[in-house]
């Protein structure tokens, strides 16, 4: 497995565990629809939310939160569209949130930023 996946993988687990400290449920993990793949999908009370997860070693070449453009957004939003009217949630609200996870092999303690909202 490459290096970069490996970062990745260990990233989402951190961002899931992370969101279960702050009382969001889980429901999915790494769905894959027509066009990409939502990182995780997960309740916060009643909202539906598609967390995208950006995980980093370093900020080398940026914050991870550049990462997710207006491209990028608008294909997580089409993507919790799907997972919602595959799994019967039409009707929740949704939004996206973005979770990143930098210092990943570099500390013990990787630093784990949330933005709530971002579409």
């Amino acid at each position: 497995m490459r290096a970069k996946d490996r970062v990745g993988q260990r990233g989402e687990r951190l961002a899931e565990a992370y969101l279960d400290t702050i009382g969001f449920t889980v429901l999915d993990r790494n769905w894959r629809g027509v066009g990409g793949e939502l990182d995780l999908v997960a309740l916060d009370g009643d909202v539906l939310v598609a967390v995208e997860v950006k995980a980093r070693s370093s900020w080398a070449f940026g914050h991870p939160f550049e990462a997710v453009d207006g491209a990028k957004l608008a294909r997580i939003v089409r993507l919790a569209a799907a997972w919602a009217r595959e799994n019967g949630q039409l009707k929740r609200a949704r939004r996206v949130d973005v979770v990143a996870v930098t210092g990943i092999g570099r500390t013990d303690t990787p630093l784990i930023e949330h933005l709530r909202g971002v579409a």
